[in-house]
């Protein structure tokens, strides 16, 4: 393949976007691989639909590798699978919906599990079909709330999507570990540091769930790792290691006190010391129990829950972690207290929450027997010694409350946990039998009765990878691709008119004839300088320089991640870059 940057479709620019926020959407856009043509979604212009032809291939070449078969299904989907399914509903607002011209109502598929089950009792009958891995690489739909970062969280994004059916636990599992392995290889070959963490499962439903995060600062998803062993998980699946139970009664009984003026933790931690009270003059935040009042929003149910939640008050509730624990319905703050004169803002606490009639859950700090310093239910008052399973008695858990660097490891107990941020590249699920119940997909076993396969599903957002791998290979001028992935292998520039453009062209014929993938820089009325920041930006990994010891039969290759300079002769330079002997 042989490109000319005198008639490729390609315009770079030499400043950032206005919209850009991350790297990889600022440089993507300025070297000339995407146009925004709506929010959250983005027109690839041919540099950049060369990369993602690239990524898509590897993820192609290693699902071929562990026996998947690629289908394509309509990404226009009618409603009914999905109302069988339960997903209509759940998804909410997550999804673009529409009705055509006879008024059915259908959907831009976010994704295809009902439509896999659906071929598989189309197309399977027996056992002896079994097992089966599908997968397809397709635009997915999805109507983000606040498109941004490019193609990071966009509404319109190219995904690889495989499903797996087997007849049984042990069939998925084994499924399960060839996909996790084809992940590791697959993001091994596009060069990307990336670690493999618990997570949770979400609209997919099922059991065991694992992401595979891109490490970067700019990344959406936070990821945690113990100092002392291999566990690893975003932090919304992480897990508070619960201390032991006590006994209730070991407590004095609880009072309230007068602590006018201490809405907040801070304020009541200073009063209570100030005070003794309780006899104390040693309270931390971690001996308050701060209790956050959240409007629950039910799938199907018009008027919202209250529910109250009770962390350490040296902890934030995350709502992340709040909405994970308790998909598919979504939560937000509270702000009725106006009409609810019975909770008193600021000094809430568990004592009347079950005479109320309101929901509790609880951090699983707080067992049985552990005494706090909490809200007591009046304006300006809180209450010492009131203790989880005598004063009050929690609904449930709930792991809501933050994570935070240095918390104690949910695996080993002895190491500490560090945070990260991440892009999520991939995601891999046992699923189960759900979608399979929903659609009542059965086949003969080989005893002679129904059995009914098990699934397992794994996504990779192909475009969002090229965004990772971005945001891993760049630098101050520009982006510097992988050579597993980039849309060139070398890039030829001519540093003059005349006889270098001649000679790169000549040399780039030469090259692609070797079966190299080459870009030629041949544009004559740009300056030398011009040139050679266009080739830093676009990031190809080898470049040719073609210049003033081109008369000498020198030309200079550059290693664009490294830096490293060497003059050759030219009549070596295609042995050199095809790795043939001179």
């Amino acid at each position: 393949m042989l490109l000319r940057m005198s008639t490729l479709f390609l315009r770079t620019l030499r400043e950032d976007p206005a919209d850009a926020e991350v790297p990889s959407h600022r440089l993507l856009v300025r070297a000339g691989y995407i146009r925004r043509a709506a929010p959250g979604g983005y027109t690839w212009l041919p540099l950049g639909k060369l990369v993602l032809d690239r990524v898509a291939q590897v993820v192609r070449d290693e699902m071929a590798a562990i026996g998947g078969q690629e289908v394509h299904f309509p990404a226009l989907l009618p409603r009914e699978p999905y109302e069988s399914s339960g997903r209509w509903t759940e998804y909410g607002d997550d999804i673009f919906t529409l009705a055509d011209r006879r008024g059915a109502e259908h959907l831009l598929a976010p994704t295809h599990e009902e439509m896999a089950a659906l071929l598989v009792k189309d197309l399977f009958s027996s056992y002896r079909d079994f097992p089966v891995i599908l997968y397809q690489v397709q635009t997915k739909f999805r109507d983000e709330a606040r498109p941004r970062a490019g193609l990071l969280r966009g509404r319109e994004f190219l995904m690889k999507d495989a499903y797996s059916f087997d007849l049984d636990q042990a069939g998925l599992q084994a499924a399960y570990d060839q996909h996790r392995m084809a992940y590791q290889r697959i993001f091994d070959r596009l060069g990307l540091d990336y670690t493999i963490v618990a997570a949770s499962s979400g609209a997919m439903g099922g059991s065991a769930s694992e992401e595979f995060l891109a490490a970067t600062p700019v990344g959406e998803d936070t990821f945690v790792g113990c100092t002392a062993c291999h566990y690893a998980a975003n932090t919304e699946a992480v897990t508070t290691p619960a201390p032991p139970a006590g006994d209730p009664d070991a407590h004095p009984a609880a009072a309230a006190y007068d602590t006018p003026d201490t809405p907040t933790i801070e304020a009541l931690v200073e009063v209570a010391n100030a005070r003794r009270l309780g006899g104390r003059d040693d309270w931390t935040a971690a001996d308050t129990l701060k209790n956050v009042v959240l409007s629950v929003r039910r799938v199907g149910v018009t008027e919202p829950e209250l529910l109250v939640i009770g962390v350490p008050g040296d902890r934030e509730v995350d709502l992340k972690r709040v909405e994970v624990a308790l998909y598919p319905n979504t939560v937000a703050l509270f702000d009725g207290f106006a009409d609810r004169p019975d909770l008193v803002r600021g000094y809430i606490g568990p004592q009347v929450l079950a005479k109320l009639g309101i929901r509790y859950l609880v951090d699983p700090r707080v067992v049985t027997g552990t005494a706090w310093l909490t809200g007591a239910n009046e304006p300006g008052r809180h209450a010492v010694n009131v203790v989880s399973g005598r004063d009050f008695t929690p609904d449930g858990t709930i792991e809501a409350a933050e994570v935070r660097a240095g918390d104690p490891c949910p695996a080993c107990r002895s190491g500490r946990l560090t945070i990260r941020r991440g892009i999520e590249i991939g995601h891999i699920f046992q699923l189960g039998r759900r979608f399979t119940d929903a659609f009542a997909v059965d086949v003969l076993g080989p005893a002679g009765k129904p059995v009914r396969p098990i699934m397992g599903c794994y996504g990779i957002g192909v475009s969002r990878a090229v965004a990772a791998i971005a945001e891993q290979h760049h630098d101050e001028r520009g982006l510097a691709w992988p050579a597993s992935i980039a849309p060139a292998d070398v890039h030829l520039v001519a540093a003059g008119k005349g006889a270098p453009v001649e000679a790169a062209l000549a040399l780039g014929e030469e090259l692609a004839r070797a079966g190299l993938r080459v870009l030629v820089d041949d544009r004559s009325q740009v300056s030398a300088g011009v040139k050679f920041a266009d080739a830093d930006l676009i990031g190809i990994p080898r470049s040719v320089v073609l210049g003033r010891r081109l008369v000498d039969g020198y030309v200079e290759l550059r290693d664009r991640a490294s830096d490293v300079r060497v003059e050759l002769p030219l009549a070596e330079i295609v042995a050199r870059l095809t790795g043939q002997p001179a």
